[in-house]
């Protein structure tokens, strides 16, 4: 097997309505596609598909793995989600190799703001 590349990567909802207003417009991901029960957004080289497992009789479940969203500087990337309403896990964690300050959205899917030192 050869793979070529990273399609998307799925996080469920319970409320597609509720997730756009999230990811759309607290986060600014642009809108690749949208449905009746589900979106595509584009989070930089990852297309990021938000889902109701409802629709077709799944139940759902947050990821609790998290998804790495690349930042410039993860302060005022914080600061910025703070004033829109957003509650971070804890503090800004440094490691030797980067910054990092997590959160969820309004289904408990782990997301995480971050940068390398290196990058």
């Amino acid at each position: 097997m050869r793979v070529e590349k990273v399609d998307f990567v799925s996080f469920l909802t319970q409320d597609i309505a509720r997730a756009k207003h999230f990811y759309a417009e607290v986060l600014g991901l642009p809108i690749e596609t949208e449905g009746e029960n589900d979106m595509e957004l584009r989070a930089g080289q990852v297309t990021l598909d938000i889902f109701d497992p409802s629709s077709i009789g799944q139940p759902f479940a947050p990821s609790p793995a998290g998804l790495a969203l690349r930042v410039p500087d993860v302060d005022a990337a914080r600061a910025e989600l703070e004033s829109q309403g957003v509650v971070f896990d804890g503090e800004t964690i440094e490691t030797d190799v980067c910054k990092q300050a997590w959160f969820k959205d309004p289904d408990g899917n782990s997301l995480m703001l971050h940068r390398r030192f290196d990058a």
